[in-house]
């Protein structure tokens, strides 16, 4: 961060760096999203679940990918905890819905992927603030 009167400027490098950290962070979320649901449909074949569970399911599979990505790619960091955390949340919700959406081979846009964002957005910024303050310690 560069001083110019009284301004703090972000140089190039620190920009650069603050995207691959969210980009890290997202395509480890993707990763570990990606094992949670092949993992949970492998135990639906096995195991009847009723339907109602299987939104919630996926909800608490998306939070702990997203806990794990915001872990990983802010585990050096010791600052910008929030607005990292809730850029990782975003990013990992817009790669997971194209990813999931060409899986499945067609793109449905409305209420529910604006809703996924938010909530991938909350949640990436309560874990980002998390994995910064754990790190101070």
């Amino acid at each position: 961060m560069v001083k110019t009167k009284n301004k703090e400027v972000k140089s190039d490098e620190e920009k650069v760096s603050f995207f691959l950290i969210t980009l890290k962070g997202a395509l480890y979320a993707l990763s570990v999203c990606l094992i949670g649901i092949l993992i949970f449909a492998f135990v639906l074949r096995f195991v009847a679940v009723s339907d109602s569970l299987i939104k919630p399911i996926n909800q608490v599979i998306k939070t702990i990918s997203i806990l794990i990505g915001t872990f990983v790619a802010l585990k050096k960091s010791k600052d910008m905890g929030l607005i990292s955390g809730l850029v990782i949340g975003l990013l990992f919700t817009i790669v997971s819905f194209l990813a999931f959406s060409i899986l499945d081979g067609h793109f449905e846009f409305g209420i529910s992927l604006l809703n996924d964002c938010l909530f991938g957005s909350i949640v990436g910024g309560i874990c980002g603030i998390i994995a910064v303050n754990l790190r101070k310690k």
